[in-house]
């Protein structure tokens, strides 16, 4: 990156970065340097004489220092010491990754879910003041801008972007064209290749549709014109924002992914989402073939009477068969799911959420839980405005969470319990956002503790690797069985897990028959840099390939000849050093073939 790329020079600060970092350098001798202690150091040196020099500054000077020299001179502490002190929010990479989220642009939904939120300026069921999607509307949902734009946000508040977590998200992604699909996942590739060059090519992009200028608005219940007229009509009077990229094939995605493989900035994940009636053999495997490991699904609810309740327009029955296709071709599946549906009431949604985990159909890897919310764009409306439909009260809701969280099984993550949505938006329900908290502190006050990965992953925490042990928990699912093998620090810390597949019958897909194959290998602990070591962090330190052995092991003892893996492209040279050879849309390894048959 250019200096001329960042409005903070820190080379016009210079004696005061250099007195700023030499007090925390003498602080950091005494014990780590908080907020307050840093906030005082801050206060004894102002910007330009009036106000607070802010974190993203200090990581730009920081790194300015050091390439200047200053910091040797200075005897500042270890870089992790420092940015352990100057990231911010650093819980983004606390799972090992750097995730980086972008939407597809606003596009006719085949859904017609009443409580559905239709805010025509965004993909369906997305609204235009949530965080994430302020960010797409802004660079009207080009995936180069918002892909390159997030990576320099990460790098200037202190977070390590070797690694990448690529989420797309927006509406119902296997109903976009394929040109579509195909020209944004190259376009966020490219702006991988671009940032891990040092290249800015911002400017050479052509404007695509802006929909903030879309004045016309639906009103749940009551507009004459749905989301999709609206937004059809919309891109047809100002032009089609995939114009120009139908020229995107699978050629040049796959040159995107190669170039990929070894670059600075690589993409060790890639996930889209879907509905379980758009998926069938021959979209799971054209997902697979644009580099994607993962697929978010909406189930919302395994009641089919409340799924016809509210329109939904697919049964439970469409759910199991999309998630057999799935854990098929290897990918990691994360479900939402929603309480308080209409139709539903809490005893109900208690009973509906343990099918999730009781259904060996079913039992996904990770899991949203979105309670509904009211929008005033949602046809829920009505049936409010009718007295046909109540949001749940505080106590009501957080009794049916912890009845929930209780029931989730070690090998998987919760990764939201409710949705980032503003609370100007919700017309009616609930409007506390920090709902796991609530839900940990009632469960700590009964004397217990959520089991789920994310409350058990070491994040920041020093651990001594030779103390670091595997086990194995084995589930049924359809079609065959699940190995969770846990790499576990004491105290239950989770360091990293991997998941394997031993299935019971081929799979749909030639490629993989019926070999065993790896869905996920995660190494927890804040993100380390790729090929760096830091003392106590579990990155790096053998435990992928610790979990992979014991896999190979597994496997083998198990009667299979063949291990697959679902590598994201970012990872292929890692599989490749560990034995495994590339096939069109995995990587496989040849076992030991003298193993008894199963």
């Amino acid at each position: 990156m250019t200096a001329t790329a960042y409005p903070f020079a820190p080379e016009k600060h210079r004696v005061a970065l250099r007195s700023i970092f030499a007090e925390i350098a003498a602080a950091s001798g005494e014990g780590t340097v908080g907020e307050p202690e840093l906030r005082e150091i801050l206060r004894r040196h102002p910007k330009n004489g009036r106000g607070f020099y802010s974190k993203s500054e200090l990581v730009r000077g920081l790194r300015w220092l050091r390439r200047c020299g200053d910091a040797d001179a200075l005897g500042l502490p270890p870089e992790r010491e420092l940015m352990a002190t100057l990231r911010m929010k650093p819980v983004r990479t606390r799972s090992g990754v750097a995730p980086v989220t972008v939407l597809t642009r606003p596009y006719p939904c085949p859904g017609k879910c009443i409580f559905c939120p239709s805010d025509v300026r965004m993909p369906k069921s997305y609204l235009s003041d949530e965080p994430g999607a302020l960010r797409a509307g802004e660079h009207q949902f080009d995936p180069y801008r918002q892909t390159f734009a997030r990576l320099l946000s990460l790098h200037h508040t202190g977070h390590p972007v070797d690694k990448v977590e690529l989420i797309v998200l927006g509406g119902t992604w296997s109903f976009y064209p394929e040109s579509y699909q195909l020209w944004f996942v190259q376009r966020c590739f490219d702006a991988l290749a671009d940032f891990g060059a040092g290249v800015r090519r911002l400017d050479e992009l052509r404007t695509a549709v802006d929909f903030r200028r879309l004045e016309e608005r639906i009103e749940g219940g009551r507009s004459r014109r749905s989301y999709n007229r609206v937004v059809a009509d919309f891109v047809a009077r100002f032009g089609d924002p995939e114009r120009g990229s139908s020229v995107a094939c699978w050629d040049q995605l796959a040159e995107a992914h190669a170039r990929n493989e070894e670059a600075p900035v690589r993409c060790v994940g890639l996930s889209v989402e879907t509905r379980p009636d758009r998926l069938d053999e021959a979209e799971a495997e054209r997902i697979r073939r644009l580099g994607a490991t993962k697929v978010q699904i909406g189930v919302q609810s395994l009641d089919d009477e409340v799924l016809a309740a509210n329109r939904r327009g697919h049964d439970v029955a469409a759910t199991r068969r999309a998630f057999d296709l799935l854990r098929q071709a290897g990918f990691k599946i994360q479900a939402h799911w929603m309480p308080n549906l209409f139709g539903s009431n809490p005893e109900r949604d208690v009973e509906d959420f343990a099918r999730l985990f009781d259904d060996p159909a079913l039992r996904p890897d990770e899991l949203k839980i979105y309670p509904c919310s009211l929008i005033e764009s949602a046809e829920l409306m009505a049936y409010w405005r009718a007295g046909r439909w109540r949001p749940y009260g505080e106590d009501e809701l957080a009794s049916v969470l912890v009845a929930c969280m209780r029931r989730v099984p070690r090998y998987c993550r919760v990764t939201r319990v409710i949705r980032d949505i503003p609370g100007t938006d919700i017309v009616a329900g609930n409007r506390v956002t920090n709902f796991r908290q609530v839900v940990e502190r009632e469960l700590e006050r009964r004397a217990e503790l959520s089991r789920d990965i994310r409350a058990r992953e070491v994040r920041e925490l020093e651990i001594d690797v030779r103390e670091v042990e595997l086990s194995v928990e084995e589930y049924e699912t359809s079609g065959g069985r699940e190995c969770f093998l846990e790499a576990l620090a004491p105290g239950d810390r989770l360091a990293g897990f991997l998941r394997l597949r031993l299935p019971e019958r081929p799979a749909f897909l030639s490629e993989l028959g019926r070999a065993a194959v790896i869905r996920e290998v995660h190494v927890y602990g804040q993100a380390v840099a790729l090929g760096g070591r830091e003392r106590g962090l579990a990155q790096h330190r053998g435990l992928g390939r610790r979990l992979i052995d014991r896999a190979r092991r597994l496997a083998r003892e198990c009667g299979y000849d063949r291990l697959a893996v679902i590598s994201a492209v970012g990872t292929r040279g890692y599989y490749r050093r560990l034995g495994f050879a590339d096939g069109e849309l995995y990587q496989v390894m040849a076992l030991a073939s003298e193993v008894p048959a199963r």
